[in-house]
Order: C-alpha cells, then structure tokens, then sequence
C-alpha cells in the first residue's frame, strides 16, 4: 500500500464556515486505501435522507467498487478527458433522475436541484469518513442508459469518483499534475452572486475564466472529447465556451483566426 501524500490547499474563507466544508476539495489522484461496501451503504444513506420536492426522491445510483465489473462498466461510460484519471478512484458511480412526475407526464422541473440536495448529503458523510468526492460532467450518458438499462423516463447525469485523500499525484497523466498540485482555491465573492435586491449583472475575472478555458482546451484535446457527440472539432475558446468549428468554413476560420475576420464569441 502506498503512502498517503495529502496535497495542501488553501481556501481564503472570508467567515468561518465548517471545517468539513473548508477542506474539502475535488482530487484526481486517490490512496490506494480501499472502500468497503459499508462504506458505499454509509454514503447512499446519507443521501437518502436528502429532502426532495414532495418526497419524489428522483435520484438513481448505480455504483461499483475498484476490481469489480461494475466498476469497469462505469468506467467505460466516461469520456476519455475522464477516463485519464478516474481509475485511480476506489468505488465510482453514475447519478440518474427521474424526468417526470409521480404521473409520468408533468416534468419533474426540479428534479436536477433534488439530485444535488442527495449529493450534498453523500459529500458531507464522505469528508466526515476522509473520503475524497470528485463529481464528473463529461461521461457518455446515453452509453450508460444502455449500459444499465433505464427506461426513457430517465437521464444519466454525472459520474462520481470516491477515494481516500493521498496517493502519487506522479501517476497522473503529466498534463493534470499541476492543476492537481495547485494550493489555492478560488471562487466568486458572495457580492458577485448574492443580491440584497434587484439582480446584478457583475463583472467576472476575466484572468481566471482565460485560465479555466485554457486548461480545459490543453487536456480535452489530448483526449478524444467530444468524439462521441454529433459535434465535431471541439475548441475552448478565452471566454470558456465551446467553438465548433465547420471543415467547409476552414478559410474563413483561419481569417478569424489570424485577425482578418469577425470574431464572434
């Protein structure tokens, strides 16, 4: 068993939150330390008990402990931006929800917060057990609806890595070792999304959004991001949206490119 190396962060808290909270941050590299299925019941029954609209409780897991099929079922379900650093994890699972009501028919519009209200119920009883939760975006939904069978009524929404905090951030692929090794945390001040009146269009750091789209253009285009999808050419441009480029259009691309065109973002 190796060692377990805890990477230091820093988290500039501006009032004195819980220190389950403050410490917790999302790694790609785990402890090799393994978790027991008890430890999975512990954290899905933290999330049960997540309220939800009406009680509807629309969240599904499906989930599989390192060295198992289902964990290698699961894998093969992320995206390969993912597939980089997700196997190091212990146990990993796939959030689904139901889309509609208990009727079948009306949409079950908050069904998306009521699944978030379950994960941060599953976090807090990880870092309570020192357990490291990396939430993933970029997974192959309608793969996993296959995969796993769910009917229509139901959408594949994120893939979860658990693992104990430590590890060798060395067996990261070497293009993810310094964001993982980053210290300090960043995130909006609570003037830029909290209002004590009328809505306010605030101005964003434009240095940490660059930063942010760069990082993400590097690695995603190592990987094969986006093949799996019905677009093509996938590229982050500086604000951090995604561009798609059109083969047919290469000239006037490489004109926006050079500065010859209108650049539109």
């Amino acid at each position: 068993m190796t060692e377990n190396k805890t990477i230091t962060k820093i988290t500039p808290v501006e009032y004195p939150i819980l220190e389950s909270i403050k410490n917790r941050w999302s790694p790609r590299e785990f402890a090799d330390t393994p978790i027991t299925e008890e430890n999975v019941n512990l954290l899905l029954e933290a999330g049960r008990w997540a309220p939800s609209t009406s009680n509807m409780q629309p969240w599904r897991v499906i989930w599989g402990i390192k060295g198992t099929e289902m964990f290698d079922r699961i894998y093969e379900c992320l995206d390969d931006y993912n597939k980089q650093w997700a196997g190091n994890a212990q146990v990993l699972w796939l959030n689904a929800f139901k889309k509609t009501m208990n009727d079948g028919k009306k949409e079950y519009f908050h069904a998306l917060h009521d699944l978030g209200l379950f994960m941060g119920n599953v976090i807090q009883q990880a870092s309570s057990m020192e357990i490291a939760v990396h939430q993933m975006a970029g997974i192959r939904f309608k793969d996993a609806l296959k995969e796993f069978g769910f009917p229509e009524d139901y959408h594949v929404a994120t893939g979860v890595a658990f693992g104990y905090y430590g590890g060798e951030v060395n067996n990261l692929p070497e293009a993810l070792r310094d964001q993982e090794m980053k210290e300090m945390r960043i995130r909006k001040t609570q003037d830029q999304f909290a209002f004590n009146g009328n809505f306010q269009n605030t101005n964003e750091n434009m240095d940490n959004k660059k930063k942010h789209a760069d990082f993400q253009d590097e690695y995603r285009k190592s990987s094969n991001f986006g093949k799996d999808r019905d677009e093509e050419n996938l590229e982050v441009i500086g604000n951090g949206k995604l561009k798609v480029e059109n083969p047919e259009n290469d000239k006037n691309s490489k004109d926006t490119k050079s500065g010859k065109g209108d650049r539109k973002g």
